[in-house]
């Protein structure tokens, strides 16, 4: 139950600093999950991403503050860390559907996001399958890019082009764990390297990327179904269902997805016992 105790550890401390810049990278520390985990954890288990829960509570206490005290505009947008009136503005009308201008002196609806409060809830009604793996290193060499932690969704440029690529990666697939990876690392500073790849032997040329991945015990799950749907959905689960009950904790390794079929793919989580 640690990962709940720590989701509501993380609600605390971003309820008091919501009037101040929050370090998302010192946040996702209290999960004891890197930067990127800890947002997509946050996704799944909230149904919300992390900047729009507070943008709305922002948002929502910038409304009390307006109605109930003596302070400017200018004053609450600062405070809510806006630059600007007009840019604070926007995201209140979007939000509340009315100008700030007017809360003080008028009786007009406002909307009110309560402070979020994390509970388990086992269902038990659906089975995952899942097994632990104990996998020596091995070397994939694929295409590699870059994603920012910036951003709240995982959408790297190479998918634009992702048939091309599998293409020019399967011609190196020669060992018995055979397809092709998509493999993703993530890097101290919240980025992600992300590779489209494939496990080998053979030599990397000069327009690949080649990647050490260690020894590690991995939790593999299976996504069966319409993909990608069945993916995310599985992808879920491991974090608001597995990872709370199981006594496992991500380790600081690669993890990948591996297509099987058109209806089934592999998601390799790198796992350690919690200490």
């Amino acid at each position: 139950m640690d990962l709940l105790e720590n989701m509501n550890a993380v609600v605390n401390y971003i309820e008091n600093h919501l009037d101040e810049d929050i370090n998302y990278k010192e946040v996702a520390k209290i999960t004891h999950f890197s930067d990127h985990h800890f947002k997509r954890m946050f996704s799944f288990i909230a149904g919300i991403t992390l900047s729009d829960y507070v943008r709305r509570r922002r948002l929502t206490l910038a409304a009390f503050d307006l109605k109930d005290s003596d302070m400017r505009v200018i004053d609450v947008a600062m405070k809510y860390g806006y630059n600007s009136p007009d840019s604070f503005s926007r995201a209140f009308q979007a939000l509340h559907g009315v100008n700030p201008s007017i809360v003080k002196n008028s009786d007009v609806p406002l909307k009110a996001y309560p402070r979020m409060t994390f509970h388990i809830s086992i269902k038990g009604d659906v089975e995952m399958n899942y097994k632990f793996v104990e996998k020596e290193a091995f070397t994939v060499i694929g295409k590699k890019e870059t994603v920012a932690s910036s951003g709240e969704d995982f959408n790297p440029k190479m998918w634009e082009h992702i048939e091309e690529i599998e293409e020019a990666v399967k011609p190196y697939d020669n060992t018995s764990f055979s397809g092709i990876l998509n493999v993703s690392v993530t890097k101290e500073n919240g980025d992600i390297y992300y590779y489209i790849a494939t496990a080998t032997t053979k030599p990397c040329p000069k327009e690949l990327e080649i990647l050490e991945i260690p020894s590690q015990t991995w939790a593999v799950f299976q996504a069966t179904g319409e993909m990608p749907d069945a993916l995310l959905t599985t992808w879920e689960r491991v974090y608001t269902e597995w990872f709370p009950t199981s006594g496992y904790e991500l380790a600081e390794a690669p993890e990948f997805v591996k297509g099987i079929t058109d209806t089934l793919t592999e998601i390799w989580v790198p796992i350690k016992k919690k200490q």
